[in-house]
């Protein structure tokens, strides 16, 4: 079963500052059979990457990393998904941007989200938010 991988994720599995999330992160990315984005993950994990690090990677080094994300299954944004987005946003009184993640996810049969940045264990009509970093 596929699971839909939130920015949060990509960004530990590189960030220096704390080990043990960064650890779990790439035990989840390197799983990368079962992985699914979009491209909101890839265009944040660009930015996160290069401008929000305590020690960013350049852009080259950065870009590499796009790259094999590319590889994965990923969900693009289009109007729809936006339309849907805004729905879900509402109903469930989460921004905007999280609620694109779960659509996207959805978008891509997947029934696990997983991020740190959302409620963990929500469901939102079947899709299923879980932290990987809670102990």
């Amino acid at each position: 079963m596929s699971v839909f991988l939130d920015t949060n994720v990509v960004v530990y599995a590189f960030d220096h500052a704390d080990p043990a999330k960064q650890r779990i992160a790439i035990e989840v990315v390197e799983d990368s059979d079962r992985l699914v984005v979009s491209t909101q993950v890839l265009l944040e994990s660009w930015w996160v990457l290069t401008r929000r690090l305590a020690e960013p990677l350049d852009e080259t080094r950065a870009s590499e990393v796009i790259d094999q994300l590319c590889t994965l299954p990923v969900v693009s944004t289009d109007p729809q998904l936006v339309q849907q987005a805004i729905q879900t946003g509402l109903r469930f009184d989460i921004a905007v941007w999280d609620a694109l993640i779960i659509e996207a996810a959805r978008a891509a049969g997947c029934h696990r989200v997983l991020s740190e940045d959302l409620q963990t264990v929500q469901d939102f009509d079947g899709v299923v938010v879980e932290n990987p970093f809670a102990t």
